[in-house]
Parts: structure tokens; sequence; C-alpha cells
């Protein structure tokens, strides 16, 4: 499995608030496997994740998932920063 992991700035104006749209927009696009959006608990940073199934699919979904960021970004007023990918090393949920 792999990860794209991009970081925004927020402000006192972002509003967080990935609408079931967004997460619909993301999950359509192939080969992604999930997502997840992080907001710090001070103010001014925020991550989204989102996993995918081979590297041919993280690649594959890059134009797709930057106009997802682009959308969602603008939106609620928050600064793209980074954009990364990973390969997941390891992965596990508590039951």
């Amino acid at each position: 499995m792999f990860a794209r992991v991009s970081t925004y700035r927020t402000g006192p104006e972002t509003v967080v608030d990935h609408t079931e749209e967004t997460v619909a927009r993301v999950l359509a696009i192939p080969g992604c496997r999930g997502v997840y959006f992080l907001t710090s608990l001070e103010e001014g940073k925020a991550l989204s994740i989102t996993l995918w199934e081979t590297t041919y699919a993280l690649a594959a979904s890059r134009e797709a998932a930057s106009a997802v960021r682009a959308d969602s970004s603008a939106e609620q007023a928050m600064q793209i920063i980074d954009v990364e990918e990973f390969e997941v090393a390891n992965s596990g949920l508590a039951g």
C-alpha cells in the first residue's frame, strides 16, 4: 500500500469541514483505499492522508487528487504547503 500526505496551513478563517462530497471524490479515484483528514490541536496546521493500492494507482491519481486538494483547500481557506508520497511499511488498527 502507498500513501500521499498533504500538509496545509490553516488560519483563523479556515473552516475545516471535509464534506461527504470531497471524501466521495477522493474515494472514487481508481485505486484509492482510504482517506483521512487530521487537524492540529493547535491552530495552524492540517494534514490529509490518502491510501493507494499500488504505485501505479498512486501515480495515476496525481492529477485528480491535485484537483480535489486545490478545490477543498480553496473552499476551506487553507494553503497547501507540501505533498509527499510514501510506501506504507506497516499498519494496524485496534480491534
